[in-house]
């Protein structure tokens, strides 16, 4: 039975030209837009997802303070959560929601994972804030061991062991080379064991590095496994809001897409959504051919 995940929230909201790439990235639309963050999840919804995530990956303090917005991050990730909730309850199947807790500064940069002793309680003040409208916990894009646990470890000190917790890393684009920081997988398992994950899963990575990286996990955990591959092509250098461009990969199409979660299925993976660039037609697609 494959649990299916949602998509990249940011990415469809600069599609549907509902939010500027730079500066706040997807939280400018919980200032402009919240009822475009709504519909998006709605969407999701409809195509299909068991599971949605809480549009708070940059409702974080780093990048709210670049518009000097630091003081209302709470506010925002509580209203990411609002709305993620609200969607779901609509639904007309059941949809848990996850609430992200993102890397605090930039995706895929472990050198600039901030100290642990100021890293914990900006992810318990995260997890506070979405505590009353979330499912599970969702630790993502975590580049480095030391980010992932300190995540897990406010994750699990707001919602206890009785609310699930799933860890996702971000995984080298060189097949098999580990996590971005070079740390094994192997190792990386070992770290979080403490927090007793739920499940574990790879995203915002190519679903190339996915599929070496789901084998490699799949002799490591019994726990449920799982995979949310991005279309992006990442130059050296890039951020969320600097002038390095970005694109999404033409050669990964929703046919590609499905043989590659095939592929995860058959590893063992048994939650398979989507990140930065694959849209609500993916869903639908995946959840199609799950039928089928």
């Amino acid at each position: 039975m494959i649990t299916i995940l949602d998509g990249g929230m940011g990415g469809e909201l600069i599609r549907r030209e509902l939010t500027p790439r730079g500066e706040l990235w997807s939280a400018q639309a919980l200032l402009d837009a919240p009822d475009k963050v709504l519909e998006v999840h709605a969407d999701y919804i409809a195509a299909g997802a068991e599971i949605i995530i809480t549009n708070s990956y940059s409702t974080i303090p780093s990048y709210l303070g670049k518009l000097g917005l630091a003081d209302r991050f709470k506010e925002l990730t509580e209203l990411a959560g609002r709305i993620a909730r609200e969607a779901a309850d609509a639904a007309d199947h059941p949809v848990q929601v996850a609430g992200a807790l993102p890397p605090l500064d930039e995706s895929y940069r472990p050198d600039l994972v901030p100290p642990d002793d100021e890293a914990v309680p900006v992810y318990r003040a995260l997890a506070q804030a979405l505590d009353p409208y979330v499912d599970l916990f969702l630790c993502e894009t975590m580049s480095c061991i030391r980010e992932s646990v300190n995540a897990a470890r406010a994750a699990r000190e707001v919602g206890g062991t009785t609310k699930p917790l799933y860890v996702s890393w971000t995984l080298s684009e060189t097949a098999g080379a580990g996590l971005r920081s070079g740390e094994s997988i192997a190792d990386a398992v070992a770290a979080v064991a403490e927090f007793a994950p739920d499940a574990y899963l790879f995203n915002c990575t190519s679903p190339e590095a996915i599929s070496t990286g789901i084998e490699a996990l799949a002799t490591l955990t019994g726990q449920p496994i799982g995979a949310y591959p991005n279309r992006l092509s990442i130059p050296q250098g890039w951020t969320l809001d600097n002038e390095v461009s970005t694109g999404y990969r033409t050669d990964l199409d929703v046919a590609s897409y499905l043989d590659y979660a095939e592929r995860w299925q058959q590893s063992g993976a048994s939650i398979i959504g989507g990140c930065c660039g694959i849209g609500p037609e993916y869903i639908a697609a995946l959840r199609d051919s799950l039928a089928a």
